[in-house]
């Protein structure tokens, strides 16, 4: 079940029908899928496709998405770090970000332009659209474990714009199934 922080007002959302109404007022999609036909978490990415063709295929009309894969981020993934590295400083895309996860959780924070930092963990089952231009940044749980089916409009993926604000800084990436504090300003440096 996906937990969504609304950090500036201490406050927590934790129905699905809740945290698809927070974010609807940015335009972010959230949803939940379930498989019509039962695949494992660890199946191969064509199995994994293959059962949420249903799902996808209504996405892509909807949304001019060109193609899907499935991404599979572990502690063992080489060059991990690098990775992380690319998604955990505030940036936005010139498309929208789609995430459908198969297996494990993730932390998105968000930040609506003019407006105060939400984070939302999502985990198996989570679908989250990011419209673009939208800015935000994605960090694992400590378990450094995700796989998600993503979509993309650009055959080629999509290139993260950094904003450099900074504001990431001040957000640590801890998953709300813990404890989680954004950081005091004297922190962030």
């Amino acid at each position: 079940m996906a937990v969504l922080r609304i950090i500036e007002h201490e406050k927590t959302l934790t129905t699905r029908q809740e945290i698809a109404d927070y974010l609807a007022g940015w335009g972010i999609e959230y949803n939940h899928w379930t498989a019509e036909h039962e695949v494992s978490a660890d199946a191969p990415p064509e199995e994994i496709l293959h059962a949420y063709a249903e799902e996808i295929d209504a996405l892509k009309k909807r949304g001019a998405y060109v193609t899907a894969d499935v991404i599979d981020v572990n502690p063992q993934t080489p060059g991990l770090e690098e990775m992380l590295a690319k998604f955990n400083r505030e940036h936005w895309h010139s498309e929208d970000e789609v995430r459908f996860i198969v297996a494990g959780r993730g932390l998105f924070h968000i930040h609506p332009k003019d407006s105060a930092v939400v984070a939302i963990e999502v985990e198996a089952g989570d679908l989250i659209s990011i419209p673009r231009g939208t800015w935000h940044w994605f960090d694992l749980c400590s378990d450094h474990r995700i796989r998600a089916i993503r979509l993309f409009q650009d055959t080629q993926g999509w290139t993260p714009y950094y904003t450099d604000s900074g504001v990431d800084r001040n957000f640590q990436p801890v998953c709300m199934g813990q404890v989680y504090f954004p950081l005091s300003a004297g922190d962030a440096d």
